[in-house]
């Protein structure tokens, strides 16, 4: 399989980009094309050994800069990496396209060159997220700022089909986040799409609050994106404060010191973690291919397990599950929606 990647994209693009595939096709069995400026790539790609890698170039004349709208990348920037890269998936020339780019742009090339997938009326961004017990996939974390009950059901379905086949859970618990465990609790948009949950053929658990995220109560938790993203950045900013207090603290006395070198061990798995490089990247779920969204600073390591996750999709044929059964779910939605009509 192919897998093209965004080389402009990124804080530490396109130095990271390349790296980052290069390791990964030295790992994974995987044919990667690098999209962007030919020479610029072409002279980083020059600092690495790269026998036995199939690496390729393709050249993209123009770059989205992060406060690039996705309505001008749509209108003027038809010839940037990420539209190229993604154009590659549309004419299968790619299984999958990679950006740690903007994340708007990204959006808007999976949705306008790939189109959504027939019966979704709103893609969903699906991140990972460590748990006390292992993993929980948080969905949507950013493609939608304001949601309808429709739409969050959507993104149960396409969660709880992700979970199945990317992480191997047979019967995947579904949690919709609110601010209360109570079907009452929550705005109106969650009241009704809870009602429309516990009804669907999923294994809903109901509400689960903020606290719950990191217990690990459920394997899919349901947001819409404007929570799903103030949850995900705020999860960075409490790890990452949490590890520059506790070196902080360790480091001013001599006992900390002493006592660090014992637990150096813990602290290392920990910072793994809690690490968005370990994760690589979300998968935008709703769009016809694979577009995987990496984090604007990722290192090498987060573009090599991107490329992981991008093949694992692929193997695992996760759209063509959501094709065959979104449609079916969302037809027991609309018949459910319309005998509530029919009764108020």
């Amino acid at each position: 399989m192919k897998i093209a990647l965004d080389a402009m994209g990124g804080d530490r693009a396109p130095a990271a980009i390349v790296e980052g595939a290069v390791l990964a096709a030295k790992e994974y069995d995987v044919a990667l094309i690098l999209v962007g400026d030919r020479d610029a790539v072409s002279s980083e790609l020059a600092k690495h050994n790269t026998e036995g890698c199939s690496i390729s170039i393709t050249h993209a004349s123009q770059v989205v800069d992060m406060h690039d709208t996705p309505s001008m990348v749509i209108r003027k920037k038809r010839d940037s990496s990420i539209w190229v890269a993604t154009k590659l998936v549309k004419d299968n020339e790619a299984a999958a396209v990679i950006s740690a780019g903007n994340t708007g742009a990204a959006m808007a090339a999976a949705f306008f060159v790939l189109g959504p997938i027939k019966g979704v009326e709103r893609p969903a961004i699906a991140t990972l997220l460590p748990t006390i017990s292992g993993t929980t996939i948080m969905i949507d974390v950013g493609a939608n700022v304001d949601c309808k009950a429709e739409h969050l059901f959507q993104f149960a379905i396409m969660g709880d089909i992700y979970a199945k086949y990317i992480y191997k859970k047979t019967s995947p618990r579904i949690g919709l986040l609110s601010i209360g465990e109570e079907a009452t609790k929550g705005n109106e948009v969650t009241k009704e799409a809870f009602g429309y949950l516990k009804e669907a053929d999923i294994n809903f658990i109901g509400n689960v609050e903020g606290r719950d995220v990191y217990q690990g109560n459920a394997d899919v938790i349901v947001c819409d994106g404007f929570i799903g993203n103030v949850a995900l950045k705020i999860s960075e900013g409490l790890a990452d404060a949490i590890g520059k207090m506790l070196k902080k603290e360790i480091a001013n006395t001599r006992f900390g010191r002493l006592g660090y070198m014992f637990l150096k061990p813990a602290f290392t798995n920990f910072r793994k973690r809690v690490d968005y490089s370990e994760y690589g990247g979300a998968p935008l779920l709703g769009v016809n291919g694979i577009s995987i969204i990496s984090h604007g600073r990722s290192s090498p390591k987060a573009i090599k397990n991107a490329i992981k996750v991008a093949k694992e999709f692929h193997e695992s044929k996760v759209i063509e599950h959501i094709q065959s059964d979104i449609l079916k779910s969302m037809n027991i939605y609309k018949k459910k929606s319309n005998t509530k009509r029919g009764s108020a």
